[in-house]
């Protein structure tokens, strides 16, 4: 998906544009998706590519939407992140490259994995609007 930064900023809130396309983050606790319980599945807000579904959504206590699996091959890619002197896996979205959070080894079984997401880089689709 190709859209120039001009594009980004008409179709995008400034908060969303912030995290998506500048590799921002938003305060812990503060996202709409952080204590969300509804059944459906979690969208890129930058193209709508489904990311992950509510049935692999946790609380992991880490203040940011947190799931143990990404919705599928074609969802999200990662690459190391150096920024901020750490060493971290950045999450991204596969269509549209906007920045979504990171990726850590110490989620729940069966995969080990916390993807930890900003709500500013997610929608929602409930299970009758993807039907």
């Amino acid at each position: 998906m190709e859209k120039n930064e001009e594009e980004w900023k008409l179709t995008l809130s400034p908060e969303q544009y912030r995290v998506l396309r500048q590799c921002g983050t938003e305060a812990p606790f503060t996202g709409k998706f952080v204590y969300h319980k509804e059944k459906g599945v979690y969208v890129c807000a930058g193209c709508g590519n489904v990311l992950f579904s509510s049935d692999t959504k946790y609380e992991s206590g880490s203040g940011w939407p947190s799931f143990w699996e990404k919705a599928d091959e074609n969802s999200v890619e990662t690459k190391i992140d150096t920024s901020h002197g750490m060493r971290r896996i950045e999450v991204i979205c596969k269509n549209c490259g906007g920045h979504l959070g990171h990726v850590f080894d110490d989620g729940p079984n069966p995969t080990g994995l916390r993807y930890c997401i900003n709500s500013a880089a997610l929608d929602f689709r409930t299970e009758e609007e993807e039907e």
